[in-house]
């Protein structure tokens, strides 16, 4: 007679254990995976479908009023709102409008976490929260004006975003001028992907879309990296022993890219989100090659964008493909 044998219960239970205690470890890194490729996925459709009702529109300036006193106190400030009522709602579908006192109507979480995963922050409602460097009247520059300190607004979509909107309606047209990018920014739309579910926190389900220039707009929704590189680098180098801009950002991950004028500019922008610290920083936006060629800068320190030789070295801070 051939004898069969099998396992025992003690051995089917420790094996049952040793799965149980590989899925615990794995599963959550596997679920967040998961959850950061649907966001990235999402971010990219919600970008294009901002892009597209963007350029559908004449112009990104003039809608609503924004008015102060001698004090200069806000007296009258429709400018978000009306620029979702009578702009955006006549090429995007939109759900639901709230205003600056009532965006949680809106799905707008009170607070967000930044960045770092450490830091938490009250939900912007003005120009001045998002950014106190957009209206502190340092950088005037000779072209239109300070960005008025306007109220945010919000709105929801069809497919369940919850997106607050910052306007400036006396933004700029010139995409060529030096000096400030302040003026440059129409619009900043900071969105949350679920509403007030969480993890509300950028990176993930929260992030942000910029469009500048009045005439000819350009829409960015550059999606950062977490910190800057180590140390400063050029714009480019003939030295095969010094890291470029760049590559720094490739040595770093395959999956990161130097953000070109416009979205480094959104993220200065959008700063005290994404922890951009104080410093000038490379784009991957070029005027002449070479060492000795030029490339566009952006300074987190007052704003100002300008040029200088690819040779010089300056800060770099990445953002995903």
């Amino acid at each position: 007679m051939k004898k069969f044998r099998g396992f025992t219960l003690a051995e089917v239970l420790i094996t049952l254990a040793i799965i149980g205690i590989v899925a615990a470890i794995t599963l959550p890194s596997l679920l967040v995976n998961v959850n950061e490729k649907a966001w990235d996925a999402q971010k990219k459709a919600l970008h294009a479908r901002l892009a597209q009702a963007i350029g559908q529109m004449n112009t990104l300036g003039g809608y609503g009023q924004f008015e102060t006193d001698e004090e200069g106190t806000a007296t009258v400030d429709t400018a978000a709102e009306s620029f979702i009522l009578d702009a955006l709602s006549k090429v995007y579908k939109i759900n639901n409008v709230c205003g600056a006192d009532k965006l949680s109507a809106c799905g707008i979480p009170s607070k967000i976490t930044t960045l770092d995963a450490v830091s938490e922050i009250t939900f912007p409602t003005k120009m001045s929260e998002l950014n106190p460097k957009l209206t502190n009247g340092n950088h005037s520059s000779n072209e239109e004006g300070d960005v008025a300190d306007t109220k945010a607004a919000a709105f929801e979509t069809v497919n369940g975003e919850s997106i607050a909107v910052f306007y400036n309606p006396l933004c700029s047209s010139d995409s060529s001028v030096y000096h400030y990018t302040q003026n440059k920014m129409c619009v900043n739309f900071i969105y949350d992907l679920n509403g007030s579910e969480g993890p509300n926190q950028v990176g993930k389900d929260v992030g942000f879309i910029v469009a500048m220039y009045n005439k000819n707009p350009v829409v960015v929704a550059p999606i950062p990296y977490g910190k800057n590189y180590e140390s400063t680098v050029p714009q480019y180098t003939e030295d095969a022993e010094t890291i470029d801009a760049p590559t720094a950002c490739k040595n770093m991950s395959e999956d990161l890219r130097l953000p070109n004028r416009d979205e480094l500019a959104s993220l200065f922008i959008n700063s005290p989100l994404v922890n951009l610290e104080e410093n000038v920083y490379w784009s991957s936006s070029a005027i002449s090659q070479g060492a000795s060629g030029l490339a566009w800068l952006q300074s987190s320190n007052g704003g100002n964008r300008n040029t200088n030789p690819r040779a010089y070295k300056y800060t770099v801070r990445c953002i995903k493909k």
